[in-house]
């Protein structure tokens, strides 16, 4: 592992040549610490020649993440000037690499640099604009935020403390924009923000947006729970019936369902008759098997079968209608 050199001082709007380093799926702010891991072979060349001198490095993101030799019409213009504080060459070859975003930088044209890019760019400064409204939106920034990691369990809660302590304008927009799930294209746009107001007012509009997404997720995963412990339950309550039977000695309680449905299947009904006798058999199932109803259902099934429809309906409706009367239940005629 080696660590690299002071770096000197950026001056806005002096231009030198860099090394670039170009990024897929990740956009570095100024003031981020990320470790990267790197396996191209320009890039590699790239890293170490930053070691070797006393440059920065120009992360810039690729365009299309899966190019593996991006153009340089390919590469955003507008990236970050970073310092490598560690290097580390791993067994399979490729590289992992810490670095600290510093500052800015817009690249102004690609050198004829072959074995890695190389570009002359511009080191950019922040401009800040109305003062009040730079503070009213950072305040609204950090409030925001602070409800996207409640509900963003990927966002570890210090990171709300660490925010709350920022009290650079522009510091603060880029370490939330940092945070956020925030596609490509979007994490770009706010790096090429350099008023300070403007870019904390999109990162307010971003952080906004996510929210709404996260509580339209969270609704979502609620729903789904309450539905699979409901279908849970039920489980549980048809065991537990079973097992109710089995004690009381009814074992053969579902045989004998699965008779009547049978009997359903093979008796000649119309298509109405056969929807309701299947449909109260649904809710026999659900029958406590010591009632009258249940009683009743079972004896008549089994000496007529053509009847079981209306069997199970005259059954669940006496049912419903709070009738108790066994005696008058089980003298009603079965043929």
């Amino acid at each position: 592992m080696t660590s690299a050199k002071p770096r000197p001082p950026l001056i806005p709007g002096e231009t030198r040549a860099y090394p670039v380093l170009p990024l897929r799926d990740i956009v570095v702010f100024p003031h981020m610490i990320v470790p990267l891991f790197v396996g191209r072979e320009k890039s590699i060349l790239a890293l170490e020649k930053v070691m070797r001198s006393d440059t920065f490095i120009l992360l810039a993101a690729q365009k299309n993440a899966s190019d593996d030799d991006p153009s340089t019409e390919a590469i955003y213009e507008v990236g970050t000037l970073a310092s490598v504080l560690q290097l580390l060459k791993l067994p399979d070859g490729t590289v992992k690499v810490l670095v600290e975003g510093a500052q800015r930088a817009k690249v102004l044209k690609y050198t004829d640099r072959s074995e890695y890019y190389e570009a002359e760019a511009v080191a950019l400064g922040d401009t800040m604009g109305e003062r009040v409204e730079a503070k009213a939106f950072a305040r609204s920034v950090t409030n925001e935020f602070e409800s996207y990691v409640k509900l963003n369990k990927r966002v570890p809660p210090e990171a709300v403390g660490v925010v709350q302590q920022i009290e650079d304008y522009a510091k603060l927009a880029d370490t939330v924009a940092s945070h956020l799930a925030l596609k490509i294209p979007d994490r770009q746009a706010i790096l090429e923000t350099m008023a300070v107001t403007e870019r904390l007012e999109k990162v307010l509009g971003l952080i906004d947006s996510e929210i709404s997404v996260l509580q339209v997720e969270k609704r979502i995963r609620t729903r789904v729970k309450r539905q699979m412990e409901k279908t849970q339950r039920e489980f549980f309550l048809h065991e537990q019936m079973k097992a109710i039977q089995k004690e009381i000695g009814d074992e053969d309680g579902t045989d004998e369902l699965a008779e009547i449905e049978d009997k359903i299947k093979k008796t000649k009904l119309s298509k109405e008759a056969r929807e309701k006798a299947t449909h109260e058999l649904k809710k026999l199932r659900h029958m406590s098997p010591m009632s009258p109803e249940s009683t009743v259902v079972r004896r008549r099934t089994s000496s007529s079968p053509r009847r079981s429809s209306t069997t199970i309906t005259s059954a669940w409706r006496r049912s419903r209608s709070g009738s108790s009367n066994t005696s008058r239940s089980s003298s009603a005629p079965t043929s």
